[in-house]
């Protein structure tokens, strides 16, 4: 195959490619994207095997008979798998993608490369580390998605004392061990940040519940993405490098649309199905100047003829009584703002617990970890609720600088952002 037909045809491919992507938003033409999509990548594998590069006359009934008996393997697999049980298939195909990123990555790592200079060969060595390293995370962290949504691992989250400081340590260790690889330390650098990368990619996963796994492997299907299109840098091969940047950029984005969605409206369907609900402001909502939209949110429910309170803390905020004045200021009614002492024996018959901007005052390591350094300390037991939704700017710790338990718990979800801004998210959703 000419060069100019190889070309043509990778065009084409990614054209299809892009196709099939836009035409997955409209239910009518989903169908036909799909067959853009396979039709696509039929050209890009035709024309990757005759291609000048890669066409080897020796091996191609070996390559014939591989792409052969995988093809017959996948469609038994698809036609058995219930539209139920795609996550999880979505899942280990994903891994597939990492795992040939990193046999790729190490191949070419093994193989000499006389012909390249010192700084071709420095920027080959770059794209084979990183098209390793997110390959090997994808991998491991995809057979744990799989296993989590097969229930053959827990869904309950695995939460590791000091997991954050590991995983720091990890990544600073996978990155020397880059630096050593790239300064021809020998291939066993190489090795060594792989089955460290293996590692990270399934703490990460492992961390995670259940109920929030839809969202990992849409994030794991934008690994996979990036891994394709760093090996796709590695082997010079120009449509898979577009078609892992297509992957990577869409599944990036369908995760941050997922999440923003899935919190959002989770909180308002809960909300709108629940009758009792308790709402503990703290700090943050202080910080957001999001009593207002607390107070409509307040109203709307109660006209719905719902039991809604607020609990407050007697340190809530930066000064005593801070969230009273800002509740009162918002026109708040002052007979359902109630005090901790006087509400938190009502936390266990509560359908739906929302805390806007506060950490310390209602973590139940206070009551449940004697070593903790809040140990003693009296706080709003919202963990006994039904549900209980948790709204924070980022995953910073509170005043106290220690972790918060409340968030890995089971009946607990939580809302990234400004608390403002996902109050009026989540009125836009209360019918």
């Amino acid at each position: 195959m000419t060069t100019g037909l190889l070309t043509a045809s990778y065009i084409t491919a990614s054209v299809l490619f892009i196709l099939a992507l836009g035409g997955l938003s409209n239910q009518e033409k989903a169908k036909r994207a799909v067959w853009y999509g396979i039709v696509g990548m039929g050209i890009a594998v035709i024309a990757t095997i005759f291609g000048s590069k890669v066409f080897i006359t020796e091996w191609l009934t070996w390559l014939i008979g591989a792409i052969v008996i995988g093809s017959i393997i996948g469609a038994i697999v698809a036609n058995k798998v219930q539209m139920t049980g795609m996550p999880q298939l979505v899942a280990a195909l994903h891994s597939f993608v990492g795992l040939a990123a990193v046999f790729i990555g190490i191949n070419s790592a093994l193989l000499p490369h006389s012909e390249m200079s010192s700084s071709q060969l420095m920027i080959h060595n770059i794209e084979v580390f990183i098209g390793v390293f997110i390959g090997a995370i994808t991998f491991t962290g995809s057979i744990v998605a799989f296993g989590k949504l097969s229930e053959l691992i827990t869904g309950k989250a695995l939460i590791l004392p000091g997991r954050h400081a590991l995983n720091i340590i990890m990544l600073c260790g996978c990155f020397v061990l880059g630096y050593m690889f790239l300064s021809h330390s020998g291939n066993w650098t190489l090795i060594l940040m792989t089955v460290i990368a293996f590692i990270i990619g399934a703490h990460l996963v492992l961390a995670i519940g259940g109920a929030d796994m839809p969202v990992v492997v849409s994030m794991l299907n934008s690994y996979s993405g990036w891994a394709a299109a760093a090996t796709g840098f590695m082997l010079g091969n120009d449509l898979l490098i577009v078609t892992g940047a297509l992957v990577g950029s869409s599944g990036a984005i369908l995760s941050y649309i997922m999440c923003k969605a899935m919190n959002i409206e989770s909180v308002a369907n809960a909300l709108n199905e629940a009758d009792k609900i308790i709402i503990v402001p703290g700090y943050g909502m202080a910080v957001a100047q999001a009593q207002s939209a607390v107070s409509e949110l307040t109203s709307r429910l109660r006209a719905k003829k719902k039991e809604v309170r607020f609990g407050i803390h007697p340190v809530a905020g930066r000064l005593p009584g801070h969230m009273n004045v800002l509740l009162a200021e918002a026109k708040v009614p002052y007979d359902i703002v109630l005090e901790m002492d006087e509400i938190n024996s009502d936390f266990p018959q509560t359908d739906v617990v929302m805390i806007l901007g506060a950490n310390d005052i209602v973590n139940p390591a206070a009551q449940e970890d004697p070593n903790s350094p809040i140990a003693g300390m009296p706080v709003l037991e919202v963990w006994k609720a039904k549900q209980v939704f948790i709204s924070k700017r980022g995953q910073g710790r509170g005043y106290s600088g220690i972790e918060n338990p409340l968030f890995f718990k089971d009946n607990s979800r939580m809302v990234y952002g400004d608390a403002k801004k996902s109050i009026d998210l989540i009125l836009q959703n209360i019918s």
